[in-house]
């Protein structure tokens, strides 16, 4: 049999065309503006889209179908997207406000456990690609599970239910469900999602499903290099043209839902300067984690690039202090750049108290130590390689890797 022998070929080669043009223009993106000329820029703005690629069908197709849901891994160490946090574990199910729903599993140690059930993604300007843009409904936090011997059984949708349970409405579409660690030991949730009134498997795919893929993926892969790192600097509150400094703290639209504050800094580093972070030591379960260009968290599988509380030395004067810089300084709170020239850095507040300002001080990297307390915690060569492990065995962990 060959091309033309179906009568489906003509209109599936041409969506499939259409969407490898749309994935070329996509990759024309990787040399914008916002991301510098240097080789490892260069070849992380193409990792950014080859990784968002192997999910691209996952999303609009594989998991798409909200009668048959599956939880989609979203972000983890070889793929990541809209900022991700490297100490959540990001997990999504596509759902409608018409079935009802049950999750089982393992609750897991993680001290941060939200799910949230997400509304309608809006038209118009200043709405970030799919699968982002809608707005949390209704959320359950950990403190609000009910466990019996650390297993849990939730439901979504249906009938009101005393515990355990999640309303859904005409404009449901999305569970998003965030877990967040700080010590390496923790252990992440294990769950898994079906429809409850399921009675038949589900339908072989049609061609016309996959042309509908096609094109959803193509809107996808277009949003991806389109979207990042223009939305948050024009509608996310981050200041471009003000590097090296945090802003004011602002709650945004569905962040009570989310569990949440946050605050990105986007910074600059010349090749001889490092950028102090500087804040009071405080409650609750903090996380800073760096990013790149393209607001996806570097490599926290091997590099010290995310910090929460239980992982940071804090100084005698009560202050934490966390030292950006592109070669390790010795200082125990070192924030590895990967020898970027320009990333961005998220704050994350979550649980107990309050979050706090975040003061920053620019100085060469030659006058890192005098800008630094004589107490400052450091390490030497054999700690930084023991830390690496801890960091590598706690990731895996977490990801079953």
């Amino acid at each position: 049999m060959a091309f033309g022998d179906g009568e489906d070929d003509l209109a599936l080669h041409d969506a499939w065309a259409a969407f490898c043009d749309r994935l070329k223009a996509a990759g024309e993106q990787a040399f914008k503006d916002h991301n510098p000329g240097s080789g490892p820029h260069r070849a992380d703005a193409f990792r950014f889209l080859a990784q968002n690629l192997g999910q691209a069908f996952d999303l609009g197709f594989e998991t798409r179908d909200s009668r048959y849901p599956l939880l989609h891994a979203f972000s983890h160490p070889t793929r990541k997207l809209g900022g991700d946090c490297g100490d959540f574990t990001y997990h999504q199910a596509w759902i409608d406000g018409r079935s009802s729903y049950r999750i089982t599993g393992t609750r897991g140690t993680a001290p941060f456990f939200n799910v949230t059930v997400q509304g309608a993604r809006p038209d118009g300007p200043g709405v970030l690609h799919e699968p982002f843009g809608d707005v949390p409904e209704a959320n359950l936090t950990g403190e609000r599970l009910t466990t019996v011997n650390g297993e849990l059984d939730l439901f979504i949708g249906g009938p009101h239910r005393s515990a355990n349970w999640l309303p859904t409405t005409a404009r449901s579409r999305k569970l998003f469900i965030r877990q967040g660690f700080d010590d390496w030991d923790e252990t992440p949730a294990r769950l898994t999602i079906e429809r409850i009134d399921m009675d038949a498997p589900r339908p072989v795919p049609t061609p016309a499903a996959m042309i509908d893929a096609m094109e959803w993926a193509g809107d996808f892969v277009t949003g991806v290099m389109r979207d990042w790192p223009e939305f948050p600097f024009a509608y996310g509150g981050v200041d471009e043209h003000r590097p090296n400094a945090f802003p004011a703290l602002e709650s945004a639209d569905g962040d009570e839902k989310r569990g949440r504050a946050a605050t990105n800094m986007h910074w600059v580093l010349g090749p001889d300067e490092a950028l102090i972070v500087e804040f009071d030591a405080h409650d609750g379960l903090w996380m800073l984690t760096n990013m790149g260009p393209f607001f996806t968290s570097m490599d926290y599988l091997y590099r010290p690039v995310t910090y929460t509380p239980s992982r940071t030395a804090v100084d005698a004067d009560g202050k934490v202090r966390i030292v950006l810089a592109h070669d390790d300084p010795g200082v125990h709170n070192w924030m590895d750049t990967q020898r970027f020239e320009r990333g961005n850095l998220t704050y994350r507040h979550m649980l107990s108290g309050s979050p706090v300002p975040l003061h920053t001080r620019l100085v060469r990297a030659a006058d890192l130590d005098a800008a630094l307390p004589t107490d400052t915690v450091r390490v030497s060569p054999r700690e930084r390689v023991a830390q690496m492990w801890q960091r590598f065995d706690g990731i895996r962990r977490r990801y079953a890797m």
